[in-house]
């Protein structure tokens, strides 16, 4: 069905919130950016708050699912990367980001995991939080702001 490579790739690991995940769903949609659930996932796909948040986009989504890191990792060995983190310390608006990068956001109670980031810490980044009593955005907002500044960064808006 989706035969346009897509401008971007949003990768979600082990997301635990179906109404999360289902606003993240309908960004991509409108975006034609392209949505991968890399499991376990917290909920099923069948899940009415996912399909509720979502709307009746799904049938726009470009989906992949996988059913943990191993598969993916498997079938896009080296992706042009890009890892988001609370943790990080270059901004989202240091990233320099290019058609077809995959952007990677954790789950909504552990992100990505210190080791994880770690390992990739040149490629992490962090959107700024100004108030130190607030630990971390709303996932589908997050992915919000990167998508939105990625786009604009490669010409797509």
């Amino acid at each position: 069905m989706h035969l346009v490579e897509p401008n971007l790739h949003i990768v979600l690991v082990r997301p635990e919130i179906p109404q999360n995940t289902g606003s993240i769903a309908r960004l991509a949609a409108a975006t034609r950016t392209r949505l991968h659930l890399v499991g376990p996932l917290g909920f099923s796909l069948e899940d009415r708050y996912l399909k509720r948040a979502g709307l009746d986009y799904w049938p726009l989504v470009d989906l992949r699912t996988y059913p943990g890191w191993d598969e993916f990792a498997a079938e896009h060995p080296n992706p042009p990367a890009k890892f988001f983190s609370a943790h990080a310390s270059k901004t989202h608006l240091e990233a320099d980001f290019a058609r077809g990068d995959f952007v990677f956001f954790g789950s909504e109670t552990r992100g990505l995991g210190a080791e994880f980031i770690a390992e990739r810490i040149e490629r992490c980044y962090r959107i700024p939080i100004f108030e130190p009593g607030v630990r971390s955005l709303n996932l589908s907002n997050a992915v919000s702001i990167v998508v939105y500044e990625a786009l604009r960064q490669t010409g797509m808006l």
